[in-house]
């Protein structure tokens, strides 16, 4: 990341939304129910939501070109992906 005062904000900003997607999925899997579950891994998702936000907002601002977080924005959406399945599933089971 640049030494820029942004780009260290939302730097940090990223680190802190994208680190907590894993603390949120290993809640869930320490989780004593179903909604308990469903619950930690939607929070998940929220934080990935945050981190796509950070990420797009470094794009944005032309603080980081596009084509450097291209494998981060996938991961992003793959990992969106499993987490929504996660949570359908068990929604799923639970009925």
């Amino acid at each position: 990341m640049p030494k820029t005062t942004a780009a260290q904000v939302i730097g940090k900003q990223l680190l802190r939304s994208g680190t907590s997607v894993g603390a949120h999925y290993r809640e869930g899997m320490r989780a004593r129910s179903t909604a308990e579950f469903v619950s930690k891994i939607e929070g998940g998702l929220q934080e990935l939501e945050e981190t796509d936000y950070w990420v797009e907002l470094l794009v944005e601002a032309e603080i980081v070109h596009p084509n450097r977080l291209a494998d981060l924005r996938k991961e992003i959406n793959e990992l969106t992906a499993i987490l929504v399945t996660c949570a359908k599933n068990a929604k799923q089971k639970a009925k």
